[in-house]
């Protein structure tokens, strides 16, 4: 029988690292892939030591889609039948007409079009294996907020094309789960406001967020329902955060 991988995208830290842990106790081999591949090293040697898996580990920008490429004609003999569409980003919050073009830019090319394109790549792989595919979205697909503009747009494309994804692969086998996070303590908002800490701990304080494992959990928790389930969409939210915007701090 031919091994099967699930294949993380920015596994190196956050949900995506939290996945693979909870994957590897699980017994699934791994394609974990970042841009920081001392991190997915790391991972690797840890998760080894405890688990009887595969894991292969690639250094890739999601965003240069030539080595995205590059990337699946190395990985093209493999079968997949997991794929958690996870690597994306927020970076700065302020008002459209102040926001920096780069960052909008940078956005649109991890959470947009290298988002479409690992899924492009990566779905005959899954059709093959009649796999699960997961994709992150966000609680700002769902609601704008005052700063977010483009990270919001970016993060409601996902959940459109997660539906659009959910109808095209219709009896092929394959599910598509939409995975919609709200405030998670990881290094996302510390990456959204340029490695401010002071900024970024503010984002997390007077209350209990989410961390990375309760996403995780959730993430499971779909994959394990029988093959004629598919939880199609997953909002998951703090106790103490009814909105985008409203959080109940002490």
């Amino acid at each position: 029988m031919t091994e099967k991988y699930t294949f993380i995208t920015g596994a190196s830290s956050g949900i995506g690292k939290a996945c693979a842990y909870m994957l590897a106790q699980k017994g699934h081999n791994l394609i974990l892939i970042a841009r920081r591949i001392e991190l997915l090293e790391e991972i690797k040697s840890e998760l080894l030591q405890e688990n009887n898996i595969k894991i292969l580990t690639f250094k890739l920008d999601v965003r240069n889609l030539a080595e995205v490429n590059s990337f699946f004609e190395k990985i093209q003999d493999l079968s997949i039948d997991i794929l958690i569409n996870n690597a994306g980003l927020a970076l700065g919050k302020s008002s459209i007409e102040d926001y920096d073009w780069t960052d909008f830019e940078t956005m649109i090319d991890t959470n947009v079009k290298a988002f479409t394109r690992i899924a492009q790549l990566t779905i005959p792989y899954i059709k093959k294996t009649q796999g699960h595919i997961v994709n992150i979205s966000s609680i700002a697909g769902n609601e704008a907020y005052e700063g977010g503009s483009v990270y919001c747009a970016t993060k409601s494309y996902v959940k459109m094309l997660s539906k659009s994804m959910r109808i095209d692969l219709a009896g092929t086998g394959v599910r598509v789960t939409d995975i919609a996070p709200g405030a998670v303590d990881t290094e996302f908002s510390l990456v959204r406001f340029k490695g401010d800490e002071k900024i970024s701990n503010s984002v997390y304080d007077g209350y209990v967020p989410l961390y990375a494992n309760d996403i995780a959990e959730a993430i499971i928790f779909a994959l394990d329902r029988p093959k004629s389930v598919n939880i199609e969409y997953m909002l998951i939210m703090p106790t103490a955060q009814a909105s985008a915007t409203r959080v109940a701090r002490k």
